[in-house]
């Protein structure tokens, strides 16, 4: 397929998980990536897709550029703009998982646009994969000295030439906006900071996960205060938007399964995709969704929700649903953000497997043609 020009700004998540550090060798034991939960992620009912095996790319380590250049060369072909990199600084200057993007920065290669988004979580044990609730890492927030070295730690990347540009300014992503002490507070001082050093602003994307991460808010009321806060937009991810609408019967049912068979709970994809998009899409700072697929179970066994029966065919009537959302809005600000592409244990990846090989992306390709 040849190079598709980007009539829609489609983005991917990013994940860099994927070569050892010494923290995960100490964590999950030496070696550890996060192929390791994708090898030994188990086949729990009749029909689950696991394990699933990369296909095109195979199992890589992404200290070597030719792995990065095939990821951007693959990307691009499909129509994908560019990169959101999951970007993690817990405070104190402590970062983690930052060597691939480093490299990718430094060495000017790939030629393909990036962004950041913050992971700005604590790491618990029971949410990576192991059998306890411990603390990992915590994500702590010093003060406004720890913000402003965060800031100056990334203007080298803001100021890159491929780092991707909402109206002149730097895309810059929050993944929990309510965690931070003050959102209002660190938005307005990154503003004045990038304003210090040359540049137009930064243009802030709230991420939002659904009314369980907002006390029960409407999204609606979330677009509201995260624009009050001084977001600019707001990324709406509705994995749980039909969990959110079942009835009280169905949500006993569901877990009386897990408990008596000890399988992780499982929804069916075609049943789930009509709730990952609204019609708050089309406002012109929200940023809609493109998810492929989920399951958890990878990292998580029995305590991990799947979506079953993911294919092509369903993926294509969501993405069309999505690109309706998308197609008045201006060039500029025409925004979707695909989780991910290359989240393997969570199920959730654009990449190809044996199963599927590039089907998902030529869907994608294909529709972002008929924009």
């Amino acid at each position: 397929m040849e190079n598709i020009k980007n009539k829609a700004r489609v983005l991917a998540l990013y994940l860099p998980q994927f070569h050892p550090i010494p923290e995960n060798d100490e964590w999950w034991g030496k070696g550890f990536t996060e192929w390791t939960n994708v090898g030994k992620a188990k086949k729990y009912f009749r029909g689950h897709y696991q394990p699933r095996v990369p296909a095109d790319l195979g199992y890589y380590d992404l200290r070597v550029p030719e792995t990065r250049q095939a990821q951007a060369d693959m990307a691009k072909e499909y129509g994908i703009e560019g990169f959101l990199y999951w970007h993690y600084w817990f405070g104190n200057g402590k970062r983690l998982l930052e060597r691939p993007f480093t490299e990718v920065l430094l060495s000017g290669k790939p030629d393909f646009p990036f962004a950041l988004a913050w992971a700005n979580e604590t790491w618990k044990g029971f949410q990576h994969g192991l059998k306890n609730r411990n603390v990992l890492i915590e994500q702590e927030y010093p003060g406004e000295e720890d913000f402003i070295n965060h800031f100056n730690a990334i203007l080298p990347a803001l100021k890159d030439n491929r780092y991707i540009k909402v109206n002149g300014k730097p895309l810059f992503m929050v993944y929990k906006p309510k965690l931070l002490p003050d959102p209002k507070y660190f938005i307005d001082l990154w503003q004045s900071l990038a304003k210090e050093n040359g540049l137009s602003g930064i243009y802030f994307i709230a991420h939002s996960m659904g009314k369980f991460e907002h006390d029960g808010q409407l999204e609606g009321e979330t677009l509201a205060q995260m624009l009050e806060y001084g977001f600019d937009a707001v990324n709406f991810v509705r994995l749980g938007g039909y969990l959110e609408r079942r009835s009280f019967y169905s949500k006993i049912m569901r877990r009386l399964i897990k408990i008596f068979r000890g399988v992780p709970l499982s929804y069916s994809y075609k049943k789930v995709y009509p709730f990952f998009s609204s019609s708050i899409d089309s406002n012109l700072c929200v940023i809609p969704s493109i998810i492929p697929g989920w399951d958890h179970s990878a990292r998580s066994g029995r305590n991990g929700h799947i979506l079953t029966d993911s294919n092509p065919k369903l993926f294509e009537k969501h993405v069309d649903t999505v690109i309706k959302c998308i197609k008045d809005k201006p060039e500029e600000e025409r925004l979707v953000i695909i989780k991910s592409w290359n989240e393997w244990a969570e199920g959730n990846y654009m990449e190809p497997d044996l199963r599927f090989g590039r089907k998902f992306l030529e869907v994608l390709g294909n529709k972002l043609k008929d924009i």
